[in-house]
């Protein structure tokens, strides 16, 4: 990769020195704005794409501008561009997932086969070869692999390795298997574990191997660059032609120590990193629940295809067959837990598959100097394990599906955006000097500021989440916040729904849609952790987990109906429909006074957990479920009248309709949350 950011993508011999600064801080810029985006969003991109697409953006710019400048045809950008390198590159890296995806999925089939979800038993026989063979696999290709390039091992060690390295194969595996055949019937210790913290040991080294050299390798060329200026102090920066460049590479041991500890610091901090990695671990966990992806067309598609294949597929198998593996691919004999929170996204043995192979991956193409993805190739690992392991289910692969589409749409979008953005930054630091180079950082600046603004407000809520935990007490506690958060968010999202509806606000009413949208999945995430929260509930509270269903239903209808206030609302201003009339506005905001006293009579009784007030509240829901038929006739009579046009009279009659549901739904709601908190502590 050094290799890469400094000759790979074009030919250095053919720049000048002020030429190849503006290429290489057209990279650092461009590179910092697009993944701290992909980061934000937290969509697994690759490091070295974004670098390779970069360099190739800002080096075709300053290419194309040579040749304007020396009156060329642009038929000799072929002299700048390493087209052929460029290409194998990224051919090398597309051919990486595929590899990746089906090693990932073929080796978690196997290792399922052998030890089954239930893999405590066979562990005690199979877990030492097993252990063997990721060890060896691991030894041969982190370290074996790994010394031919380190500058600090013997040229003499390296030959004696590499003509002994069957045997040094075979007694890794003999004795890496006695070692953990003595730790499992001597000691009793679960191997597994030694393995992933190996495993992920190793997976660190191949990532230091690429990402590290990603990380500095432009910044080092330019240094390279500067050094070589100082070494031709006669020679002004656009005279100073680059060839020294085109050289052997060679970095100095303390640049790699303060990059590595920089990368170490960065990802233990940062919260972004920590998305990432939720993205990644949400889309191959075991269960389903809240999935953070949608479904689509193609994703629907593709899992009937799948199915139909699957149905033909077991007509060929012998039933008996099918009957085995069924047995060892059963997902109910894994480990249970009391408290579903503590279940972890997959278990040990998809655990050290995913770092052992994608470890050896990306070590074995890093020694034979291929340059690849080493995030590509984890993330299709995890997602072929995953696969293999029956993660996607009837219940999940939707989900799934759109969510792997989506990261790997997202890798050809960095190829697109970083070759554009460096292309356009590269021709501004060209043509602008000094001026346009403030002007590109400010604007870098002021995009990383407001990117870490909005990352922080999503990562704050999301922490904020309720997350119900074990005993009853707290998910009484925690359901009567949430109701009450949710009550008070339907009143102030309806109050200036009418509010922004009769001033014709349009930009008040964008915002309650936003608002509203954001309760929909509130409500929806609550409806799919029900599972969860019932789990948490003692055994014989049945009536209780029946009572809180009801809760988050009608929450659920409340959320819904508020939807068709406030969308048609907007959608009537958006198209320049006549507002409501002053009658109209008048009749509206008065019932919107009501609703708001009703709401917050309910809030105080729910915070308060005292329903007494439940009688009260049921007569005034009915003098206002009164108020509304008076204003519905009241409104057919101006249509009879024709006061009120057609979308008018469509509109207002529509959120009577709705509003109407509210109240109901809103009393169900008090009901059943009465019902749930006396039933859990009778």
């Amino acid at each position: 990769m050094m290799e890469v950011a400094r000759k790979g993508v074009f030919y250095p011999q053919n720049f000048y020195m002020d030429e190849i600064m503006v290429i290489f801080l057209a990279v650092m810029i461009t590179d910092v704005i697009v993944l701290d985006f992909f980061n934000s969003f937290g969509l697994p991109t690759s490091t070295t794409v974004s670098l390779v697409f970069e360099l190739l953006g800002s080096a075709v710019a300053v290419s194309i501008y040579k040749l304007l400048g020396n009156d060329e045809s642009l038929s000799n950008l072929g002299n700048y561009i390493n087209s052929d390198k460029a290409l194998a590159i990224i051919s090398a890296i597309l051919v990486s997932v595929v590899v990746a995806f089906i090693t990932g999925a073929i080796i978690q089939y196997i290792a399922r086969l052998l030890f089954t979800f239930n893999y405590k038993k066979s562990i005690k026989y199979a877990g030492s070869i097993w252990g063997g063979i990721a060890l060896t696999a691991i030894t041969y290709f982190i370290v074996m692999k790994g010394v031919q390039g380190a500058s600090i091992i013997s040229a003499e060690l390296i030959t004696y390795i590499k003509e002994h390295t069957l045997l040094i194969l075979a007694c890794s595996f003999i004795i890496w298997t006695i070692i953990f055949q003595v730790l499992i019937s001597v000691f009793k210790l679960n191997i597994l574990r030694f393995i992933v913290l190996t495993g992920t040991f190793a997976l660190a080294l191949s990532f230091a191997g690429n990402d590290l050299v990603n990380f500095i390798g432009v910044s080092m060329a330019g240094l390279k660059s500067y050094q070589i200026l100082q070494a031709n102090p006669g020679v002004s920066p656009d005279q100073l032609s680059m060839q020294d460049l085109a050289g052997d590479v060679s970095t100095d041991f303390i640049y790699l120590f303060i990059a590595g500890i920089i990368m170490v610091i960065t990802l233990w901090t940062s919260r972004k990193s920590k998305t990432v990695t939720e993205t990644e671990v949400g889309l191959a966990r075991q269960d389903s629940g809240v999935e953070q992806f949608g479904s689509t067309h193609f994703s629907r598609t593709l899992v009937r295809i799948v199915r139909v294949f699957g149905k033909s597929v077991k007509k060929v198998v012998p039933a008996s067959l099918s009957a085995v593996i069924a047995k060892r691919f059963d997902t109910t004999k894994g480990p249970v837990y009391d408290n579903p929170n503590d279940a972890p996204a997959f278990d040990l043995i998809r655990a050290s598959v995913n770092l052992v192979v994608s470890s050896i991956l990306i070590s074995s193409a890093t020694s034979l100097k291929l340059p690849l993805s080493t995030t590509y190739v984890t993330f299709m690992v995890a997602m072929g394990t995953s696969l293999s392991d029956k993660a996607w289910g009837r219940e999940s692969a939707v989900y799934r599906i759109t969510g792997v589409l989506t990261v790997i749409s997202g890798w050809f979008f960095t190829a697109f955006v970083t070759f554009t953005a460096a292309f356009l930054i590269a021709t501004i630091l060209f043509y602008g000097k000094i001026p346009g180079m403030v002007i590109v950082l400010s604007l870098a600046v002021g995009l990383l500021i407001k990117s870490h603004v909005i990352h922080r407000k999503k990562a704050d809520s999301k922490k904020a989440e309720m997350d119900y935990i074990a005993s009853d007490e707290s998910i009484v506690k925690k359901c009567s916040t949430e109701v009450n958060k949710c009550l008070n968010d339907v009143v102030n999202t309806f109050t200036h729904t009418i509010e922004g509806l009769t001033n014709e606000d349009r930009k008040l009413l964008r915002q309650v849609n936003s608002d509203v949208e954001e309760l929909n999945v509130e409500a929806k995430k609550l409806k799919y952790n029900v599972y969860k929260v019932l789990k948490q509930l003692e055994a014989d509270s049945v009536e209780t987990g029946h009572y809180y269903i009801q809760v988050i239903d009608y929450l659920r209808e409340i959320a819904h109906s508020l939807t068709f206030v406030t969308n048609p609302s907007l959608q009537h201003i958006e198209n320049q429909h006549k507002g409501l009339n002053k009658t109209q506005a008048e009749e509206l905001n008065q019932l919107s006074s009501l609703i708001s006293e009703f709401f917050a009579g309910i809030m105080v009784m729910v915070r308060d957990n005292n329903y007494e007030g439940v009688k009260a509240a049921i007569n005034r829901q009915r003098e206002i479920l009164e108020t509304i038929n008076e204003l519905r006739k009241k409104q057919v009579k101006r249509i009879k009248l024709g006061e009120t046009g057609t979308r008018n009279s469509i509109l207002y009659l529509g959120l009577l309709n709705e509003i109407k549901n509210i109240m109901l739904q809103t009393v169900n709601l008090v009901k059943a949350q009465r019902d749930f908190i006396q039933n859990t502590f009778e």
